[in-house]
């Protein structure tokens, strides 16, 4: 189903299955024999959603006799590792510059609150939808887990005015802040976008930090080639029991580059490609010629000067 302005979804459904799929992928990775991550709620996590393909690809028992469907639950594991291991490394070192204030954007089924070592006076805020807030935190609490600093939520579309729910809940927009928008702007309209980077940059006291994976904007001549690679990655997990149209759920076209936006709203900007954090990780790279590849993590440092 397109995307509109006002569509709803769940965590089974929509940009929300995403969510279960990324928490997934988290779970397979974490059963590595050489993981780079661990998160030990995430498959709990993901059975409780009940979707059968996500729950098997989480507990390592999914068959796919499809080679390139099987590719793309590697890659989609290997690609979730670093990614989770680049925000996870991200958060530990904003905490240990000592800023005490987190903000997880569109946290979905995150777990960073109930997993991370936090160091003492940790407030970490999560924005999402109010079912998807109330789903984690009641079958969080059923598995006996506890967060592991002074976890706020914000029961809130990020459509919607996010950034006063969020003062409402506590936060000190005088305080430097650790942000990220992990798997996030592909699901945002162009003006969306920078009105997110807008708000955080608002919200920011000198000192803070924001984390984001995000890719160049793709050339107009490119994008029916794009769609249509998703499509085909879409069919071939179809075929296995997963129906998700990826291409209908992004937004792709001409927006304002993720770096250089910042960049020009005081903020300084560091890049780490997402071949880069692959290789790092002894873990396969996407091709010259595959969407994926040109993925990169953007860490930045607000500067107060806009």
């Amino acid at each position: 189903m397109t995307r509109t302005d006002n569509d709803t979804w769940d965590l089974a459904s929509s940009v929300g299955a995403t969510a279960t799929l990324v928490a997934a992928a988290r779970a397979a990775a974490s059963r590595e024999d050489e993981p780079l991550i661990d998160d030990p709620f995430a498959e709990p996590l993901v059975r409780a959603v009940g979707v059968d393909f996500f729950t098997k690809m989480a507990s390592g028992d999914l068959a796919i006799a499809d080679d390139e469907a099987a590719m793309g639950v590697t890659r989609m594991t290997d690609n979730m590792a670093v990614r989770t291991k680049f925000f996870d490394e991200f958060f530990l070192a904003a905490a240990e510059a000592g800023v005490r204030q987190v903000v997880i954007l569109a946290s979905g089924l995150d777990s960073r609150a109930y997993r991370l070592d936090w160091p003492a006076g940790m407030v970490v805020y999560e924005i999402d939808q109010p079912e998807v807030i109330a789903f984690k935190t009641q079958t969080l609490a059923e598995q006996g887990a506890s967060p592991t600093c002074d976890r706020r939520t914000v029961a809130m579309d990020l459509r919607n005015d996010w950034a006063t729910a969020l003062r409402e809940a506590g936060f000190d927009p005088q305080a430097p802040t650790a942000w990220s928008a992990e798997g996030l702007l592909g699901y945002l309209p162009p003006e969306a976008q920078d009105r997110l980077l807008d708000t955080i940059t608002d919200l920011s006291a000198p000192g803070s930090r924001v984390a984001i994976d995000t890719a160049p904007p793709s050339n107009p001549d490119e994008q029916e080639e794009s769609r249509e690679k998703m499509e085909s990655i879409s069919q071939h997990w179809r075929d296995n029991g997963f129906d998700l149209d990826f291409g209908s759920l992004v937004y792709l076209g001409e927006r304002n580059e993720a770096s250089d936006y910042l960049e020009g709203h005081g903020w300084k900007t560091d890049r780490a490609a997402v071949n880069d954090l692959l290789a790092a990780g002894r873990r396969g790279t996407f091709g010259e010629h595959e969407p994926m590849g040109k993925l990169y993590y953007l860490s930045a440092v607000y500067g107060g000067d806009r």
